[in-house]
């Protein structure tokens, strides 16, 4: 199973790393000046996304290196242990917020808005740069350097480590933007207490970018059918071939978010052609749904292994 290293997308990470630093010097300062809570929330996310984008790069990096005697699968699982991780500080942060806010609702402070505005907009300004930088990298294919033709198909997959940078990122635009918002209000109407509760809205919205983030690194921990796979489907596809009579024990998974496994056992007709067979069987699993390492096992009879699929 090949490395995918890419030294572009490495070069935008250290690009967001260092943008996303400058963002928190700012909002660290103008929280304090300001007397935002709402500012200093940020501010606490703005940190956790330097620390998944450097955990990102360091998964990215580390999963580029080849397989070896102890891990005949590469490295490629540090990816998703690191949106696993990514996702539970989103978790973490949210309810930092919460606890924060719920203190300063009991003790309103005065807040300067008009600096709490424009600090809050260029952090708006800086998160959405980063975004970009990040945004067009985030789905990868299982199978590269592959020409199926117009009617291949190359199933596409979210790459759960850039997502999870990612989505630290857009939660603190949102957060900005919540923080923006807030300060138009204080300026105006002079409440603050919109502060903490714009600071919970913000908890809110950052909760829920974890959830599918955590979700998908979990499914693939525990190894379970890719998304938008079905193992009955691909059985059929399989039992298509006249030379198969039985599809038992088959097994797709995830390496990680761009490598899809799948191991099956076929019993064939009398008299097949076992080359002929395993290349038409290969062919379609990679055409028909984009799964390039495959392991199938000819059997002359069911082993009693696993469940047959018909």
């Amino acid at each position: 199973m090949r490395p995918h290293p890419d030294t572009g997308i490495e070069k935008r990470f250290l690009i967001s790393i260092f943008v996303t630093l400058l963002i928190l010097l700012a909002e660290v300062i103008g929280g304090f000046w300001t007397g935002s809570l709402a500012l200093l929330s940020d501010a606490a996310h703005v940190f956790m996304d330097v620390f998944a984008l450097i955990l990102s790069f360091v998964a990215l990096k580390l999963s580029a290196r080849p397989a070896d005697d102890k891990h005949s699968y590469g490295y490629h699982r540090l990816e998703v242990l690191a949106a696993l991780i990514n996702g539970l500080t989103l978790v973490y942060i949210s309810f930092e917020i919460f606890h924060e806010s719920w203190l300063r609702w009991q003790e309103p402070q005065a807040i300067k808005s008009v600096e709490l505005m424009i600090i809050a907009s260029i952090g708006l300004v800086a998160n959405l740069f980063v975004a970009f930088v990040l945004g067009g990298h985030a789905h990868s294919h299982n199978h590269d350097d592959h020409d199926h033709g117009e009617e291949g198909h190359a199933h596409e997959q979210e790459d759960l480590n850039i997502k999870s940078a990612y989505l630290h990122v857009i939660g603190d635009a949102l957060a900005s933007v919540g923080v923006v918002v807030a300060g138009v209000i204080i300026y105006f109407t002079n409440w603050s207490w919109i502060d903490p509760l714009m600071s919970i809205i913000i908890g809110i919205l950052i909760l829920f970018s974890s959830w599918r983030l955590l979700k998908g690194s979990l499914h693939i921990l525990i190894e379970g059918v890719p998304e938008g796979m079905s193992v009955n489907e691909i059985s059929e596809a399989l039992q298509v071939h006249p030379s198969v009579k039985e599809i038992h024990d088959l097994h797709v998974w995830s390496i990680c978010s761009g490598h899809i496994a799948l191991s099956a056992h076929a019993v064939l007709e009398e008299n097949a052609e076992y080359g002929k067979t395993m290349s038409a069987l290969k062919e379609c699993l990679l055409h028909d749904f984009g799964i390039e390492h495959t392991t199938i096992q000819f059997e002359e009879g069911n082993c009693g292994q696993g469940r047959d699929l018909h």
